[in-house]
């Protein structure tokens, strides 16, 4: 993977998180009311839940980690990259609040904070990726990225596509 997918991967790496027990990688098959196309991903910021639509008014439920105050975003956008172990380079946001980051994190070094595998979303800014620190996961806590435990990014990586319609709402 070049540096330059790596803009997309904004996260906080070792973000200090006050919190619920942390969450479990276990997708749950739930009842959704939205009409949403089937294949489509949902996050609601503000359940910090990421449904994948499956349709007949059924999706799959997961829990993630989401922007933390000032680093939140809303939009509709699609999946331009999938990419499994993915090396990370801080992008300027991530840069600016520390300096001392290295250039790049290898991919699989337990310091990446894409974790397992990542999804980037077209616009460049963000994506949709794992982590290697769970407790992460359920908190406002990343620069705008969505972050999934690994179990769980593993599980939605498999069921989508280059092109997949993202919606993230409030």
């Amino acid at each position: 993977m070049s540096i330059k997918i790596a803009w997309a991967l904004a996260a906080t790496i070792g973000a200090g998180i006050a919190m619920s027990p942390p969450a479990q990688a276990k997708p749950e098959l739930v009842e959704i009311s939205e009409n949403y196309s089937p294949g489509t991903i949902v996050v609601k910021t503000g359940e910090r839940r990421l449904y994948f639509i499956l349709g007949y008014g059924q999706a799959m439920r997961y829990p993630v980690g989401v922007g933390k105050a000032g680093r939140e975003w809303a939009g509709t956008t699609k999946i331009d990259g999938k990419y499994i172990k993915p090396a990370w380079s801080p992008p300027d946001a991530v840069r600016r609040d520390k300096p001392n980051l290295p250039e790049v994190i290898a991919g699989g070094s337990p310091r990446n904070p894409m974790g397992v595998a990542a999804m980037t979303l077209a616009g460049g800014e963000y994506a949709i990726h794992g982590t290697n620190v769970p407790n992460s996961v359920g908190g406002y806590v990343s620069y705008g990225c969505i972050r999934m435990l690994n179990d769980d990014i593993t599980d939605l990586y498999q069921r989508v596509s280059v092109g997949t319609k993202v919606t993230v709402t409030q």
